[in-house]
């Protein structure tokens, strides 16, 4: 069974809707045990890194996350719940994020030619041989909606990287953590075939 973190952060249905089409059962819950129950965890996420961090203490949902990773059941984190992984954000001084993941967040800048947000298709090149992106080709188009990037310190965590107005960090893979940037539940067959990996990957207790 796979956990998508429910906190009000949106975009949950169409992650929910993927996994589905995958044909594995999928439920939306802010239920502690259910999560740590769940033989995968998906924490999705649009809008406001502040607003979101703010929440997910308030859900006590911080402490839930960090025992799932703890306990290597393989965790996703998509979009804003990338970089809610990471230390902080541009977007919300002040406002620390999860801080599993050393790194931050910082706002595109401004540049001719390069509209923020960045939203729509792009290439994303792999490294360091991430396990989601397994039978997919490096320079694959994923989608994209945002305006801040993640800057990660550990490169050797670093499992992909983008282009636009700079090249930023597009996906990390720590144990059995994994984060992207862009949206595999909105990218087509490719983006099915990230989950699809995703969901291969077996807790560490099987």
């Amino acid at each position: 069974m796979i956990a998508i973190i429910d906190y009000d952060a949106g975009n949950v249905k169409s992650v929910e809707k993927a996994f589905r089409k995958l044909g594995r059962e999928a439920v939306i819950t802010g239920d502690p045990q259910v999560i740590l129950s769940a033989d995968h965890v998906v924490l999705p996420g649009v809008g406001n890194f502040g607003d979101a961090a703010e929440k997910l203490r308030s859900l006590k949902m911080d402490d839930v996350i960090r025992n799932v990773i703890a306990a290597r059941i393989p965790f996703l984190g998509i979009c804003v719940g990338m970089q809610l992984l990471f230390e902080e954000s541009e977007e919300s001084p002040g406002i620390k994020g999860l801080g599993i993941l050393k790194g931050r967040c910082r706002k595109f800048p401004d540049k001719p030619g390069f509209k923020v947000p960045q939203i729509g298709w792009n290439a994303v090149h792999m490294m360091n041989g991430g396990d989601i992106f397994k039978d997919i080709p490096s320079g694959t188009f994923f989608y994209f909606v945002h305006s801040y990037y993640v800057e990660a310190e550990r490169m050797d965590q670093v499992t992909a990287v983008c282009e636009y107005s700079r090249i930023f960090h597009a996906s990390v893979q720590s144990g059995k953590l994994y984060a992207t940037q862009f949206h595999p539940e909105k990218s087509g067959e490719y983006g099915l075939r990230v989950l699809r990996n995703f969901v291969k990957i077996k807790r560490e207790d099987d």
